[in-house]
């Protein structure tokens, strides 16, 4: 698999992670140092940014993420570049979807030669809430 690849994967991992609420997926793509900060908010290290799976449990019913583009520059170990997301937010009380339309500014660091996130930062470009009618979720 090319670096570019690699890259990309690790944000597809990360989105689908955060979907599934799954932290065997974030452990696997988030350096021991990581960083990711964003609106409000900016949580250091992997064991305490995998909390944030939880408190995605708790403010949505759902989510889904889905990458656009990855576009990054790989210098040796170490890689910096722009991801491309639209994250959906099934919302707790009502029966609507809160849609962001993210850019994430990235750092990798390849890891055992394995590309895993030192640092991310959402940035929400903009934002629109959306009446739904919800199927079952589970």
């Amino acid at each position: 698999m090319s670096d570019a690849e690699a890259l990309r994967r690790c944000a597809d991992l990360y989105a689908q992670g955060a979907d599934r609420k799954d932290k065997a997926l974030w452990n696997a793509v988030l350096a021991d140092d990581c960083v990711i900060e964003g609106p409000g908010f900016s949580i250091s290290g992997r064991e305490a940014n995998l909390g944030s799976i939880d408190m995605l449990g708790q403010m949505f019913r759902a989510t889904q993420h889905r990458v656009h583009q990855v576009v990054a520059t790989v210098a040796g170990d170490q890689a910096s570049g722009e991801t491309y997301c639209t994250a959906d937010h099934l919302l707790k009380d009502q029966d609507a979807v809160l849609s962001w339309a993210i850019r994430y500014q990235d750092s990798w660091r390849r890891v055992a030669g394995e590309w895993r996130f030192t640092h991310r930062t959402l940035i929400v470009d903009w934002e629109e809430v959306c009446p739904v009618t919800p199927k079952a979720v589970g």
